[in-house]
């Protein structure tokens, strides 16, 4: 996660070009991949409530849900490393529960980036997943300083490579395991063979 409030790891950026854009802040949460199928999809959460991030943001439950019922999943963008002129899927899904914002998603393997995200997310040299936001309301502890962020406005769920919320997952990435198959195309084939006899 990216926040504004915690230096090196502060990101503002106005997205669109006209003057009153609002700048778009951004939050990291890992992922752990535990396996990823030919599609490249995978689910996960891509923001957990009430765990203070390393830039001393906590989001609220109940932070996305105005912009979910706004916008629903085809509204927030899949991109790579919050760049806005590097879209590499689709969000399939993303709801609130008890926990965070549970996210499933397709990379969109026509896109070079894509297959390159896949062969990383594989590989594990790509772990985090980041939210892109506007915050309509945000509440300062004068005493910790942690900001709770009440409302947002979810603009796009990244991958990421440095994650600042360690505790959100990915905790399933769909498997095909191409020798799976192959053996169980073999075991069709024989038995295609035996009732044949």
């Amino acid at each position: 996660m990216k926040a504004l409030d915690s230096g090196a790891t502060t990101r503002r950026k106005a997205y669109g070009t006209h003057a009153a854009a609002r700048a778009l802040e951004t939050k990291r949460a890992g992922l752990r991949l535990d396996g990823l199928d030919r599609a490249g999809a995978f689910e996960g959460y891509a923001s957990l409530f009430d765990v203070v991030d390393l830039g001393g943001d906590v989001v609220a439950p109940g932070a996305f849900a105005a912009s979910l019922r706004r916008t629903g999943a085809a509204g927030v963008r899949m991109l790579w490393q919050h760049e806005q002129d590097t879209p590499i899927g689709v969000w399939l899904s993303l709801e609130e529960d008890a926990r965070g914002l549970k996210a499933r998603g397709r990379l969109n393997l026509a896109v070079g980036r894509a297959r390159e995200t896949l062969a990383l997310l594989r590989d594990g040299a790509v772990d985090g997943l980041s939210i892109g936001y506007r915050t309509r309301k945000a509440i300062k502890d004068a005493r910790s300083g942690v900001r709770r962020l009440v409302e947002l406005d979810l603009v796009e769920i990244s991958i990421v490579t440095f994650p600042m919320l360690p505790q959100a997952r990915i905790s399933a990435v769909k498997r095909c395991d191409v020798g799976v198959w192959r053996a169980r195309a073999d075991d069709f084939q024989k038995r295609l063979l035996r009732l044949a006899r």
